[in-house]
């Protein structure tokens, strides 16, 4: 016998769950603040801007932009995706030429490394081709780090930028980047974005999509349900993904059509919800309105 989280979806008529924590371009709500984003990315890289960044809060919808943006470049760019970097700046190299499909040999020293870096960027330019390297999570770089980077950009030839970056991360980013020190490097900031949680309003257009999309007929979240997701996650894509998917387990289990206020006042209430800033309780929901303590 399958589990809640198996099965809700043929009770909702849904063809799969609308609320993974996965990352899923298919399922990307073009909120006017998504779409600024995106547009912010693709001009980037469209004028060759040295530096490109986008910020956001956590599970602000930042990772699942990059795999549109991705899915969207032509073969005229080279993209390597480097994420949670750290250590030093020849710990920094070894990670970019890996994302770029380049080896390095362990003995190599960091003007070795250099050199390789060098070289893979001039024959993809020769190749026609420019290279995008896009750093997630980025509020992880030293400073050392972001220094680095701001020399890589300096490599180039003649008029033609051989190299362009784009750093995604958390608001505390910006702030590094604001830092006196760094100077120089927020000069090469071309295009930059920070993305906001969700007002009420886009709250509701955001349910509302994601649910149409996993295949919905009809209106299962009440508004006033919706209105207190928005009071307990902020706003924040990723806590109301959570919040829905529990609230959806808790109406399945009763026999209810639909999220009423109440059963998303019962997932907080219980605990359940770790984006709530509670101590959860574990609790396994059952049919017929049962909750039975895992403790």
């Amino acid at each position: 016998m399958g589990s809640a989280l198996d099965i809700y979806t043929g009770f909702f008529g849904l063809r799969e769950r609308p609320f993974s924590l996965v990352p899923d371009p298919d399922f990307l709500f073009w909120s006017p603040s998504h779409r600024a984003a995106l547009t912010t990315l693709e001009y980037g890289i469209l004028t060759r801007a040295p530096i490109t960044l986008v910020t956001g809060e956590v599970g602000a919808g930042k990772t699942t932009l990059l795999h549109h943006l991705l899915r969207t470049l032509g073969e005229d760019v080279r993209v390597g995706m480097v994420s949670n970097v750290q250590g030093n700046r020849g710990d920094l190299l070894r990670w970019v030429l890996m994302a770029l499909g380049q080896s390095a040999a362990p003995e190599a020293d960091y003007v070795d490394l250099f050199a390789h870096f060098q070289t893979c960027l001039i024959t993809e330019y020769a190749a026609g081709r420019r290279v995008v390297l896009i750093f997630d999570e980025a509020q992880n770089l030293s400073r050392e780090a972001l220094e680095e980077l701001r020399m890589f950009t300096n490599i180039n030839s003649g008029k033609d930028e051989l190299l362009q970056l784009i750093l995604v991360g958390q608001p505390e980013l910006r702030e590094t980047i604001h830092r006196p020190d760094l100077a120089q490097f927020a000069q090469r900031v071309a295009a930059n974005y920070h993305l906001p949680a969700m007002d009420v309003q886009t709250l509701h257009d955001y349910v509302a999509h994601r649910m149409t999309v996993a295949g919905a007929a009809r209106e299962i979240f009440r508004p006033s349900a919706l209105d207190a997701i928005h009071a307990a996650t902020g706003g924040v894509p990723r806590l109301v993904n959570q919040i829905c998917d529990l609230a959806l387990v808790y109406a399945y289990s009763r026999d209810e059509d639909e999220v009423r206020r109440e059963m998303v006042q019962q997932v907080l209430d219980d605990g359940v919800f770790f984006g709530g800033g509670r101590n959860p309780t574990p609790v396994l929901v059952l049919r017929q309105g049962q909750r039975k303590s895992l403790d």
